[in-house]
């Protein structure tokens, strides 16, 4: 039924990201699909980063790959896992990366609602809504 699963991860956001990556690579073993872990680096803007030393930017995406891996060989040598890292608005490139790798479904976490939330709407709910394959959205115990 699945050929390939994303599962963006906020590298930030280390309570949830085990439950995505654990819920993606079982869906992945059970349907023989290959496992695809994303993050999303936001765009310093120019005004900052003219400030920051040239190789902050490189450090930044190395860590990131660094970390990518790790959960990659967390989630298990019998999957075929690649990672990606991308830079922009994190819906964006969820929808993106789905859409140019040709997943069929996305797994991510979601975290309890805040007011600004409510108003402007999470990522969650902005991938949900625009894309075009299926998306598991799994909420946090408690």
């Amino acid at each position: 039924m699945f050929n390939r699963i994303l599962v963006p991860v906020d590298l930030d956001e280390q309570a949830t990201i085990g439950n995505a990556v654990q819920a993606g690579g079982d869906l992945a073993r059970q349907h023989g699909a290959e496992l695809r872990l994303l993050t999303v680096l936001p765009v310093i803007p120019a005004s900052v980063s003219l400030y920051m030393p040239e190789d902050v930017l490189t450090k930044r995406m190395d860590e990131a790959k660094a970390s990518l891996s790790t959960l990659a060989k967390e989630a298990g040598g019998d999957l075929k896992v690649t990672t990606v890292v991308r830079k922009g608005t994190v819906y964006d490139e969820v929808i993106r990366e789905a859409e140019t790798a040709d997943c069929d479904l996305i797994v991510m976490t979601s975290h309890r609602p805040e007011m600004s939330t409510y108003l402007l709407g999470s990522n969650a709910a902005r991938i949900v809504r625009h894309s075009n394959c299926s998306v598991l959205v799994l909420r946090p115990k408690g």
